[in-house]
């Protein structure tokens, strides 16, 4: 595939790391476990909104847009390097942030929040838990335009055909890497959520005729609700990049089984799975999306789904400065 046709901005130098958690595998005595270290990418606390921004960026620019605006919860990531972003690029910024948790949102809370401010975001609206967010951010975009500016409406998540090209370009980096390494890769496990990060994936590898698996770890809906929204944003980054034929379903496995109450709300599971990590391989996880994920990746691995002698990629997807909201979870 030839990406190089599409208006992109660079946050990052080179590759982010890939490397073995040597630690975790010899505990675990099943796979090779290897991490993707995309919390490592450019722009204020890393994380994989950045590879989604790079595109979507360069696409307001070219479109003149001098204000962008997005909706995401109280601590969202994708929000935060949309602010971070837009600092960078001397562009406006206006975030819509839906209060996931009702009651849980103090307007002095820390973590991403607290780095909404510091990135000099100019009007930030807090709406209510399952409010429509295409709405909001209609409403919002015509408001700014009704001041004068000239916005740029990013979905939730950044995940759009656009904003999905970031990580079929993670693809073909994860596949240079290996190439490089020596490595042949059996699966990629990945939060999934907003479903641009996997369905981008499942698109790079599709597109450059590889057979890595992408396998989703659901953080806020169910197997058959999420494997649905990804073949959808898969079909419409497929047209995206031109590729040939239809991407097949069975290119999508989403699991539904980790997520526990809900988007946000912590788990036993996911507590265990952030704590064991850090202790044995030095590297943090969010409380949010990787930390459930890798709790996920754990139990299935104690469940015989990845077998001994396997290679398995984990996607650090970053999420980090959230996890300082979590505080009283930790120490409880």
């Amino acid at each position: 595939m030839n990406l190089a046709r599409f208006p992109r901005r660079r946050y990052t130098k080179g590759y982010t790391p890939l490397e073995k958690l040597t630690r975790l595998s010899e505990e675990l005595a099943g796979p090779n476990i290897y991490i993707k270290r995309d919390d490592m990418l450019g722009l204020t606390g890393g994380g994989n909104k950045t590879r989604k921004l790079e595109f979507l960026v360069a696409d307001a620019l070219s479109r003149r847009a001098d204000t962008l605006i997005t909706y995401g919860g109280t601590q969202s990531n994708h929000c935060r390097l949309t602010a971070a972003a837009a600092a960078r690029e001397g562009l406006r910024c206006r975030l819509i942030l839906e209060e996931v948790v009702p009651g849980a949102h103090s307007p002095r809370a820390t973590g991403n929040y607290l780095l909404y401010h510091l990135l000099g975001v100019e009007k930030i609206t807090i709406v209510p838990k399952d409010s429509d967010d295409n709405a909001e951010l209609q409403k919002a975009a015509e408001q700014a335009a009704a001041e004068g500016c000239k916005p740029y409406v990013i979905v939730l998540g950044g995940s759009n055909p656009i904003g999905a090209t970031g990580y079929v370009a993670c693809a073909e980096e994860i596949q240079s890497q290996l190439f490089d390494m020596g490595l042949n890769m059996d699966y990629v496990i990945t939060p999934s959520g907003s479903a641009g990060t996997q369905a981008g994936l499942i698109a790079g590898f599709w597109g450059n005729n590889s057979d890595i698996s992408v396998v989703g770890i659901n953080v806020s809906r169910d197997k058959a609700a999420q494997q649905e929204k990804c073949y959808k944003l898969l079909q419409a980054t497929a047209e995206h990049l031109g590729l040939k034929g239809e991407v097949p379903r069975s290119r999508i496995e989403c699991n539904g089984d980790y997520f526990g109450p809900g988007y946000f709300i912590p788990t036993p599971e996911m507590i265990r799975a952030v704590k064991r990590l850090a202790a044995t391989e030095g590297i943090l996880l969010d409380p949010v999306y990787t930390g459930k994920a890798m709790a996920g990746l754990l139990d299935l691995i104690r469940k015989g789904r990845f077998k001994k002698g396997e290679n398995v990629l984990f996607l650090h997807t970053g999420g980090a400065p959230a996890t300082y909201f979590f505080a009283d979870t930790f120490f409880r």
